[in-house]
């Protein structure tokens, strides 16, 4: 992974005003992401998606760090479903 690819965790924060704390429950929590270079933590790029998408879920909804463990495991599961289908259907247009 480039190092362009990763956003440092402080900026993060900064930048969407959340505690370094939360951005780390949600590391523990396997929603995203964190990479540590000389000690110093950083998110990579294509995980920023789904922080947006959580830090929203939290602010808007006030939804607490297990209810967004709940939706990113739905989430991902409609995600592997919708993959699953287009597959099936590529394959069920090999016998049209």
């Amino acid at each position: 992974m480039k190092n362009e690819d990763l956003i440092p965790a402080d900026e993060i924060c900064v930048r969407y005003k959340v505690e370094r704390e939360f951005v780390f429950s949600l590391y523990e929590s396997g929603i995203i992401d964190i990479v540590t270079i000389k000690e110093t933590a950083y998110i990579p790029y294509d995980h920023l998606t789904a922080f947006e998408k959580m830090i929203r879920l939290h602010k808007e909804l006030d939804i607490n760090l297990e209810g967004l463990e709940a939706i990113n495991h739905l989430l991902r599961q409609i995600q592997k479903l919708q993959d699953d289908n287009l597959r099936l259907r590529n394959r069920l247009g090999l016998y049209e």
